[in-house]
């Protein structure tokens, strides 16, 4: 199955194409053993683990977005504030105006904090509802993996080679994807 049947596909639909392959598996002839070609899997995969960065940094420049947005939100109520304070020296004999406003800048930067606040919790609620998405993907993945894994060790191969020999095809994709996933939480070290 050729991985660039779509142009970028996002890491979601290259784990449900593993998985539909899996599920899809045609069985060895006269057994309950399925046949997966290893290489279509394995660049499934490792192109889903080279996507997972790029969704990462989308979420990383959303969130830091996030905090741009709230410091030019503070700068503005401070500016505000700085305004109100002004306008209140220059018109020290008149209170009422003076009062008024103080409420008008207690007002905004009220308003400017529960803004700040309403979109840290949908950036918040945004990138948990993204990421619980995307381990539900890799849990059914990994069930689906374990699965096939199973069906591997419990049958013998239909040719007649020695158990340990199909196994230890299985055994090399663990590695290949043990690596990729080294490579990926590379970012993350200090």
């Amino acid at each position: 199955m050729p991985v660039d049947d779509h142009p970028h596909p996002d890491t979601e639909t290259l784990l449900r194409r593993v998985i539909e392959m899996v599920n899809n598996a045609r069985t060895m002839p006269m057994s309950n053993t399925i046949r997966l070609t290893k290489d279509d899997i394995q660049e499934l995969l490792e192109e889903a683990l080279d996507r997972l960065p790029e969704e990462l940094k989308r979420a990383r420049w959303m969130l830091k977005e996030r905090e741009e947005f709230l410091a030019k939100t503070r700068r503005e109520a401070e500016d505000i504030l700085e305004q109100a304070r002004v306008a209140a020296e220059r018109m020290v004999q008149r209170t009422d105006i003076v009062r008024e406003a103080a409420h008008t800048a207690t007002r905004l930067v009220d308003e400017a904090r529960d803004e700040s606040s309403r979109l840290r919790m949908e950036a918040d609620d945004y990138c948990d509802q993204k990421l619980a998405a995307f381990e539900i993907v890799l849990e059914r993945t990994m069930k689906t993996v374990a699965a096939g894994r199973d069906r591997l060790r419990s049958s013998a191969p239909a040719d007649g080679a020695p158990a340990h020999l199909a196994l230890g095809e299985v055994a090399g994709t663990e590695k290949g994807i043990s690596e990729a996933e080294e490579a990926f939480f590379d970012q993350d070290r200090p």
